[in-house]
């Protein structure tokens, strides 16, 4: 009997996967500003963004299974918590909801990492495994920043939501928190490069 031999995962290609990450938050930022050209009221313009924020994430996510048969954990968590705050701000006409997503999103992120570390687990590895070869202390080294790091976005986006207007929030959401988030990675290289695995792509 000839067993076959299991598959391995298909991998987007990096350009078409950042289109796919970032195209929701594009068309998110696209809504807000150009939502009054077609007559919608100043005061709910931010409503028409969120739904086709709602739209485009849901839209993302199905392309990207169907193009590799799975999705990745933390855009699928991000994700399942814009549909749902989402929801609930059109539902309930409360931008309340869609503005604490990144704080939701932050925190929960965070704490997983957190937590997981505090019961000997480096939840981040089981993410980048496939990216990164380092060691275990490596692993904890990075999971621990970027948990500290995602609990500090969710604080920030706390602090601007609700001292800034709606516009600047988003103009943040959009131009302030993935610039700060691909800073801290890019800042992460040394530790990186220092704690590599030494056996890493040896036979």
């Amino acid at each position: 009997m000839q067993i076959e031999a299991i598959p391995p995962h298909r991998h987007l290609p990096p350009a078409l996967k950042l289109v796919l990450e970032l195209g929701p938050l594009v068309v998110f930022f696209l809504g807000n500003a150009y939502a009054e050209r077609f007559g919608v009221p100043a005061d709910q313009k931010l409503f028409v963004a969120t739904g086709v924020f709602i739209a485009a994430t849901v839209v993302a996510l199905a392309i990207h299974f169907v193009l590799v048969r799975r999705l990745p954990v933390m855009p699928l968590v991000s994700g399942v918590v814009v549909v749902v705050f989402g929801g609930l701000t059109l539902a309930l006409q409360d931008k309340t909801f869609i503005m604490m997503k990144p704080t939701i999103v932050n925190t929960l992120f965070g704490l997983v990492l957190l937590g997981g570390l505090a019961f000997g687990k480096s939840l981040l590895s089981v993410v980048l495994d496939s990216v990164f070869a380092l060691t275990e202390e490596g692993w904890r080294k990075l999971t621990f920043r970027w948990g500290v790091f995602f609990l500090v976005l969710a604080a920030l986006n706390e602090v601007v939501w609700r001292t800034q207007t709606e516009d600047f929030w988003v103009n943040f959401k959009v131009f302030g928190i993935m610039p700060l988030t691909v800073l801290f990675a890019l800042a992460q290289t040394p530790l990186l490069m220092r704690h590599e695995r030494k056996d890493a792509g040896t036979a």
